[in-house]
């Protein structure tokens, strides 16, 4: 008589990682009629669907904040943790901030061993004491589907607040990870991905944008930033695009992809979220490239990498730092543009 196999995280939940984000569109009609009050100090909140609210608390000194959580992306309780948390932090990292405190959010199944919670929690404070910030605390739910992230409390000053609504005509765009993460890890639940693909997405998730922030920091001529994450490298720039009243214009030969993510699409190996995402932004863009490239373009992605405007006098040489100090593929993806009929144009 065979033993019951403990459940696998990924198998305890509908969707994995940024691709259970609700869809771009069924969240605009939620946020639609919310009424918001006026607050001075408040320089960005919603109205920019921006990656962290930032809040002037002096003259100098801008309080940034936060929260972002999701169910299991891998088996691994302790890398679940860890992806979790880089993926919450990343969001101060990309107003160019510093996280200072943090706090769990966690929804667990109580009947489960509690082993695998205190793991999640471990590769949470491990990343969270990586980034040089405090866990605080947090809150906890009983629910049959588990769930953790981090509420993520940050600062930074006037001159290196990099939202999205800030990129400027001509800036050229850099990104700083591959994207693919979402075709991966729809492979790897459908024990499909190989190895090398595997490997380079946790790799990928689990690590920091601590150093690309700090790069980004030693620029004057850094303009406008987001990190891309579930509504995609397409989807965040369309974001960054309409809130800067311009266009992006994207290179797609030029994006830096995962191992096998192109043999994965062609496949049709991608998250829901990935037609999620090309549904609603599809007004926003025309595209010249195959459908393949276009899915891996809305791919949701987990813990993905910062998207930089930089003026041209300073791109190349960001580029050239940024090359040396992550030791990753980061790459010049496109430029921005006076406002054209779509807010993202994809190229060859």
């Amino acid at each position: 008589m065979s033993e019951n196999k403990p459940k696998r995280l990924t198998e305890m939940v509908r969707n994995c990682g940024c691709a259970a984000k609700l869809g771009p569109g069924a969240l605009s009609k939620v946020l639609k009629d919310l009424e918001l009050k006026d607050c001075d100090s408040l320089i960005i909140g919603l109205e920019n669907s921006d990656d962290a609210a930032a809040y002037r608390i002096n003259d100098k000194q801008i309080l940034l904040q936060t929260l972002d959580f999701f169910p299991p992306i891998v088996d691994d309780p302790y890398l679940f943790g860890q992806i979790a948390a880089t993926n919450a932090l990343s969001d101060i990292y990309a107003m160019g901030g510093k996280p200072l405190t943090a706090m769990n959010i966690v929804c667990f199944p109580e009947r489960e061993d509690k082993k695998i919670l205190s793991e999640i929690l471990r590769g949470g404070a491990d990343k969270i004491q990586e980034a040089g910030a405090v866990l605080v605390g947090g809150h906890s739910v009983d629910d049959p589907e588990p769930k953790y992230g981090l509420s993520v409390t940050g600062i930074t000053d006037c001159l290196h607040l990099h939202g999205n609504c800030h990129a400027r005509e001509g800036d050229k765009l850099i990104l700083t990870k591959p994207v693919g993460t979402g075709i991966i890890v729809s492979a790897i639940k459908g024990g499909i991905a190989t190895p090398e693909s595997r490997e380079a997405a946790i790799l990928s998730m689990t690590t920091l944008n601590k150093t690309a922030c700090e790069v980004m920091g030693l620029y004057d001529e850094v303009h406008g930033c987001t990190d891309i994450t579930g509504f995609s490298l397409g989807g965040h720039g369309i974001e960054m695009a309409k809130a800067s009243h311009l266009s992006m214009e994207l290179e797609a030969s030029a994006i830096p992809l995962l191992p096998g993510v192109i043999e994965l699409a062609e496949m049709g190996i991608v998250p829901g979220g990935t037609y999620r995402n090309r549904e609603y932004f599809g007004p926003d863009y025309r595209s010249s490239v195959s459908g393949g490239m276009e899915d891996i373009i809305f791919d949701p992605q987990t813990s993905g990498g910062l998207l930089i405007s930089v003026a041209p006098s300073e791109s190349e040489n960001l580029l050239k730092t940024l090359k040396v100090e992550l030791k990753t593929d980061c790459a010049l993806v496109g430029q921005l543009t006076d406002r054209q009929d779509k807010a993202l144009i994809i190229k060859e």
